[in-house]
């Protein structure tokens, strides 16, 4: 992974890793002052409490997922609008000073500057005409001027920076951030001169937040299955996202069916009749594998009715819901195991796993503390892999250099952190790393 990462930061296409630039060179610190506001494209749940801030979630209509370009950021803008007079902050700002907003936009782009980036394509259901090689805080501005709302994107970042921003609010030894849900993701801090594909990048911190996009890693080190192969082979994005398909909730349930799969192919553990379900691709989510994976009654009731409900399997014998069970355990073991070295990996990057890594110099007396943000529904929920995952930095590190890695839980904070990167760049507000 650090070399990967460090490949990737002397050339465009030299790596697996885009090592993204961010042009985020300053995060908040605890000491931002001011209203200012938070976007989410894309938030899964709301706080109502966060930095004392009002947080409201606004779910998208299902047409404008694929509508116009107009008819999305229109929608958006005047949400945002209602938002903002419910909130009756209308005459906080000094006359003449315009509100400033945070955009956490999750979807591919290209970034411009700290504010504004092109938009490369659309995912996650999205297909909106007219905006894929357009810059998105321009859609975003006009849309809000067309609604009256005098407002302007201060700063626009995917969702791992924004969870960075967050985490270093609260503690300032925060040096990267990990999205560990659905999909997976990473960033970190980096020093400006080891940006080497933008020779004489110059920022006032000497540092830039790096977007890894860590996802789409591979290397010959990873430890491939057959089952791994089955599952690429019947994505809509083969032999894209390769670590991504190893370690993140939208596959770890794929790939513990493909495994129960070829067992009921070559015994008959699930008694003689193939259970019809059990053949269909992504009928086992990840949630329902957690709940097999930490089912500790007696006789396994919580693996039963998975088995039954989901796979349409009846009455499986204890037998074999301690096999399937074993079988949870692997697959989620080895995705945490693979988490937790891409982890370290960072850290090796920019010399904080005890040997001075790629940034120069043995450490020594006491390691330096590092924070790492982790945000997403599989650390965060799932105990046995974030059980794995802690274990496995511990061996990787050892105890001594493991003790000074704090990993801080993030829930839904992309928005807010986008928020505070806005803070930030405030002029009353300017902060560095």
């Amino acid at each position: 992974m650090a070399v990967e990462m460090h490949a990737g930061l002397a050339s465009d296409g030299g790596s697996k890793l885009k090592m993204l630039l961010t042009f985020v060179d300053t995060l908040p610190n605890g000491s931002e002052k001011g209203t200012f506001y938070g976007l989410d494209l894309g938030l899964g749940g709301s706080r109502s409490s966060i930095l004392g801030c009002q947080v409201e979630t606004q779910p998208i209509p299902q047409h404008l997922l694929t509508g116009s370009n107009e008819e999305l950021f229109d929608f958006i803008a005047t949400r945002l609008k209602i938002f903002i007079e419910k909130e009756g902050n209308e005459d906080v700002l000094p006359l003449g000073r315009t509100r400033e907003l945070g955009f956490t936009f999750s979807f591919p782009i290209r970034q411009i500057s700290v504010s504004s980036g092109v938009l490369i394509k659309w995912t996650k259901g999205f297909s909106i005409e007219g905006t894929v090689g357009g810059d998105v805080t321009q859609f975003l501005e006009e849309a809000m001027a067309r609604v009256g709302l005098d407002m302007k994107v201060s700063a626009l970042v995917n969702d791992t920076v924004g969870t960075l921003a967050l985490s270093h609010y609260h503690d300032e030894d925060t040096i990267a951030a990990v999205i560990i849900g659905t999909g997976t993701n990473a960033c970190y801090v980096e020093r400006t001169d080891a940006i080497i594909k933008c020779q004489g990048l110059l920022t006032n911190s000497g540092g830039m937040v790096v977007n890894i996009e860590w996802g789409n890693f591979w290397s010959s080190h990873l430890p491939r299955t057959p089952y791994d192969v089955a599952l690429d082979d019947e994505s809509p994005n083969r032999n894209d996202q390769g670590f991504e398909k190893m370690i993140s909730g939208m596959y770890l349930g794929e790939i513990v069916r493909l495994v129960l799969c070829r067992m009921a192919q070559e015994s008959d553990i699930f008694g003689d009749a193939p259970a019809p379900s059990l053949a269909a691709p992504f009928s086992l989510r990840t949630p329902m594998v957690a709940a097999m994976h930490e089912d500790d009654s007696p006789d396994l009731r919580e693996v039963g009715r998975v088995l039954e409900e989901a796979l349409q399997i009846p009455v499986a014998p204890l037998k074999t819901r301690r096999l399937v069970v074993r079988v949870c355990d692997v697959v989620s073991r080895r995705a945490a195991r693979l988490a937790a070295a891409g982890i370290v990996g960072i850290l090796k990057k920019v010399g904080r796993d005890g040997s001075g890594g790629f940034a120069g110099g043995r450490s020594k007396g006491k390691p330096r503390r590092t924070v790492v943000a982790i945000e997403g529904g599989l650390y965060a929920g799932y105990a046995m892999f974030r059980e794995y995952l802690d274990e496995a930095v511990g061996e990787i590190l050892g105890e001594d250099v493991a003790q000074s890695v704090v990993f801080r839980i993030s829930e839904d904070g992309s928005g807010v952190g986008a928020a505070l990167l806005a803070a930030s760049r405030s002029p009353e507000n300017q902060s560095t790393f």
